[in-house]
């Protein structure tokens, strides 16, 4: 191996030192804090200090390993590459003529540094390549591709790809690791476990990233917290298959990386044909908010990111289920347009024979027996009322009884043998199948343009098992094979065609709830519904484990009614709503029903948010390190340039002993002095009040960080809101 001065990447208190050697994909010396300026002789001592140097006939890549590990340069743990012919031949690709570039792509955010490199192998026929790109918010993502270069007239075996799963180092003293885990209505909880020998493989095979979705795979010593010890973190950037690894080899690396589960036989790659892998984004922190603050500043430098307030909305699911009624429904638009709401969604229910969720799925025309008159007397008395209109779709799914499978059977993703069970009585639509994408584009553009729809909530309820072509796939030509893979790239085109013809139009990923929640549909949607529990006990745990990946105004957060619809449990308005507050808000309760003193509050929280979002929506997300056993969470939002800030002190539960001793408020600049008073009124009840919320103090960022403020006495399932504001 011939070393050249490795490349030092920098922004954002980030530093990536990579070598570019002649015989393999570049090799990370170093990914984590800042290095500051390093002279090209300290860079070529770097590499020499780090180079491996086997003595003869030894295989021996410990430190010199690359982002793509690959078994001839003497990698014997878990393959990052699986390829092979169909005849059993190049299973074990051996790039030999390798190129590396540097590039660079400037943006809103700043300068994207870019390393391009390509492996070919002639003798298999095949060249690999990777990109990796440090982002101004410090975030690296990485990619790999691989290309069949037998030329056009070729005949024989075709190049199955299997795996392609970039890593990346992380510190050799990483003993635990932290992920999501959780289920329908309970997603996105955090769960630790040792980083012990082997590898540790997390893997969603429902066509989509999973209400038990991995969020962040992130590795750091034993007892790092929010705002302590060093993280790194893996995500997959992919609404498809998916595959998140952690290995503790026995050569004593320690790596992160991910990619693309792939079904068999689902990428079979003819002359000159491609295949590139999803992105794979790398974040490190001092602490998992500093982590999560990375892929906050990346996606809010998107296109796609919503530039203006976010509408207050209302949505009538929980509120009238599928009873559609005129008359119902001009009424709750009016009690919404009283307490403040700014979008008003139509939920299922509007469509076809849609009168359960039985039938009709799949036929997007108005139903002239629910809606005689069409929705436009709705929308007109929604825009007359001074709101937006949004509307439920569930594009991706079909039910067996309805016009369009009828008329389209084909369009139904199959084994073929009977195969892809029902769930909610539908299936699943093949959004690659000749014409299908094309129907779903026709008919939702027609609805958007004639209506004035500002807003799509698009539902995914059902995972996508058994599911293959029914006809012949357009890119290979081969009917029966698996489809998740081209149904994960019909949808992104379906939602960037949209965006195309209709700039201004807002959509939201919902997947039965929090199924779909990924860097890789966060490219082309303006929010997320977390999930279909609204029970605000359980959302703050929920709501919690989205912040790690996605910041506040991306969130769907919705008011419900007393008794929460998933639970049945009875919680109190002001925690109903303060937990709604901390993301983008909304209501999903029956407000005609709602007395006028709920009302009147309800009114006075919503104010309260519209005051507050231009913070919320900008600002760091921030969570104090409290014991575990602790019933509390106190968490908010810090003004970038830290000038204030808004926290949420909560309680889930009795602690074991009380009062407590004064807690931190996390985040705070402690150069800055900050007079700390109350956001809203507290709860007339409060037993034991904290000397502080009378008339507030002034103090020290530094103080408030460190010790923080005496607690009011707070029964389970409430919360008190705490606004900072910096006076010097």
């Amino acid at each position: 191996m011939t070393l050249r001065p490795p490349l030092h990447l920098r922004c954002a208190g980030t530093s990536l030192v990579l070598d570019l050697p002649d015989d393999r994909f570049p090799v990370v010396r170093h990914w984590g804090p800042d290095l500051g300026e390093v002279d090209g002789d300290d860079l070529a001592d770097a590499a020499r200090a780090g180079a491996t140097s086997p003595g003869a006939n030894t295989a021996w890549i410990t430190n010199d390993l690359p982002i793509l590990p690959l078994a001839h340069l003497g990698w014997s743990a878990r393959p990052a590459v699986a390829l092979s012919r169909t005849d059993g031949t190049a299973f074990s690709p051996h790039p030999a003529v390798f190129a590396h570039e540097q590039d660079a792509e400037d943006g809103p955010a700043g300068t994207t540094r870019i390393v391009r490199s390509t492996g070919a192998d002639p003798v298999h026929d095949l060249t690999l390549g990777t990109e990796v790109r440090l982002e101004p918010s410090g975030l690296v993502r990485v990619r790999a591709w691989v290309r069949d270069d037998r030329p056009a007239d070729a005949e024989g075996a075709d190049l199955v790809v299997g795996e392609l799963t970039p890593v990346m180092p992380v510190p050799d003293d990483a003993d635990e690791l932290l992920d999501t885990t959780g289920h329908h209505v309970l997603e996105r909880r955090l769960v630790r476990t040792p980083f012990t020998p082997g590898a540790r493989l997390r893997e969603s095979w429902e066509g989509r990233s999973g209400h038990d979705a991995v969020t962040w795979l992130a590795a750091g010593r034993a007892g790092f917290g929010w705002r302590s010890g060093r993280i790194h973190g893996v995500h997959l950037a992919w609404s498809g298959n998916t595959r998140h690894l952690a290995l503790n080899t026995a050569s004593g690396r320690r790596l992160l990386g991910a990619g693309e589960l792939l079904l068999p036989g689902e990428v079979a790659l003819g002359p000159g044909r491609t295949y590139t892998s999803p992105w794979v984004v790398f974040s490190w922190g001092q602490g998992l908010d500093a982590l999560a603050h990375r892929s906050h500043a990346w996606l809010r430098s998107l296109p796609s990111h919503p530039s203006r307030p976010r509408p207050v909305l209302l949505n009538t699911w929980e509120a009238v289920y599928f009873d559609h009624d005129l008359d119902k429904l001009k009424v709750l638009a009016d009690a919404a347009a009283q307490v403040g709401i700014e979008r008003y969604v139509l939920d299922d229910g509007w469509f076809g024979s849609r009168r359960d969720d039985t039938s009709g799925l799949g036929d997007w025309h108005v139903s002239p027996e629910a809606w005689p008159g069409g929705l436009e007397p709705l929308v007109e008395h929604v825009h007359a009322l001074g709101m937006e209109f949004g509307l439920w779709f569930e594009p991706e799914m079909i039910n067996a009884d309805s016009d369009l499978a009828r008329a389209h059977p084909e369009w139904i993703l199959s084994d073929g043998a009977g195969g892809a069970p029902e769930h909610r009585h539908q299936r699943v639509l093949d959004l690659a199948a000749p014409g299908a994408r094309e129907y779903l584009y026709g008919a939702i553009s027609a609805l958007v343009e004639r209506l004035g729809i500002a807003y799509l909530k698009w539902d995914h309820n059902s995972p996508l098992l058994a599911t293959g072509h029914e006809v012949a796939d357009p890119v290979a030509g081969r009917p029966g094979a698996a489809a998740v893979h081209d149904q994960t790239l019909a949808l992104y085109r379906l939602l960037d065609d949209l965006h195309e013809r209709f700039p201004d139009l807002e959509i939201e990923s919902c997947a039965g709830g929090g199924g779909r929640i990924d860097l890789g549909i966060m490219e082309r949607v303006q929010r997320v519904w977390a999930s279909d529990c609204i029970d605000a006990h359980d959302r703050q745990d929920i709501q919690r484990g989205t912040a790690l990946l996605l910041p506040p105004e991306l969130v769907g957060a919705h008011v419900g009614s007393g008794r929460a619809h998933t639970t049945l449990r009875d919680l109190d308005l002001d925690f109903r709503a303060g937990t709604a507050l901390w993301g983008h808000m909304g209501v999903e309760w029956d407000l005609t029903e709602a007395d006028e003193s709920a009302r009147e509050r309800l009114a006075s929280i919503i104010a309260l948010h519209k005051g507050l979002r231009g913070l919320l929506h900008s600002g760091l997300t921030v969570h104090a390190d409290l014991p575990d056993d602790d019933a509390l969470r106190i968490e908010g939002v810090v003004a970038p340039d830290g000038s204030d800030a808004l926290f949420e002190i909560a309680s889930l539960g009795q602690l074991l002993t009380w009062p407590a001793s004064p807690r931190p408020l996390p985040g705070l600049d402690p150069a800055r002095r900050y007079r700390v008073r109350l956001a809203a009124p507290a709860y007339p009840g409060l037993g034991l009040r904290a000397g502080w919320m009378d008339g507030g103090v002034t103090l020290p960022g530094s103080y408030l960080s460190a010790t923080g403020l005496a607690l009011p006495v707070l029964h389970p399932d409430h919360l008190v809101l705490v606004r900072a504001t910096a006076v010097d």
